[in-house]
């Protein structure tokens, strides 16, 4: 419970490398969770090289984080026509920013947009057909030294009284 009370998007990395095992060991961690009908609709990349990672910020309103972050994993979902391998797509990010978290590690999910930015990805990282690059995590140590710039997005959590009907 308190890794889920605890777990904070990071935007601001400390230029320090991810090792391969500890990306590995994230993976390993997530790749236990679960999916409809067990599909697993998921793959994943793990983008280290600054020109990669400086082109993939620019795809996406709110990606421009993913070029400081040493890591960048992108999520590739299936392309299967299934309606919940969204929802599987969610389950298995909050997983692997729960497992960064518990390395010690930041991390920021971003959406790629338009389709366009998604068509894109795909042809930069050589994505084979049948695959959709969506979403990606930043992965990295947060800089202590940064503070969050000013935000129109609310922050906190809504009351668990607001949240809950009972009939």
């Amino acid at each position: 419970m308190h890794a889920i009370r605890t777990l904070r998007s990071t935007r601001h990395f400390l230029p320090e490398p991810v090792s391969r095992t500890t990306i590995e060991d994230i993976i390993d961690t997530a790749r236990w969770t679960g999916s409809a009908r067990n599909r697993q609709p998921w793959r994943f990349i793990a983008v280290t090289t600054d020109a990669l990672r400086n082109e993939l910020s620019r795809l996406g309103h709110y990606a421009v984080h993913l070029a400081e972050a040493p890591l960048t994993l992108v999520l590739l979902s299936a392309d299967n026509g299934f309606t919940d391998t969204e929802f599987d797509m969610g389950r298995i990010c909050q997983s692997l920013c729960l497992a960064a978290h518990d390395h010690g590690l930041g991390s920021c999910v971003t959406t790629f947009h338009p389709s366009e930015n998604v068509a894109r990805v795909a042809a930069l990282l050589d994505i084979q057909p049948g695959w959709l690059p969506h979403h990606a995590i930043a992965i990295g140590r947060r800089d202590p030294h940064r503070h969050r710039s000013p935000s129109a997005i609310p922050t906190g959590r809504l009351p668990g009284s607001a949240l809950l009907t009972w009939k």
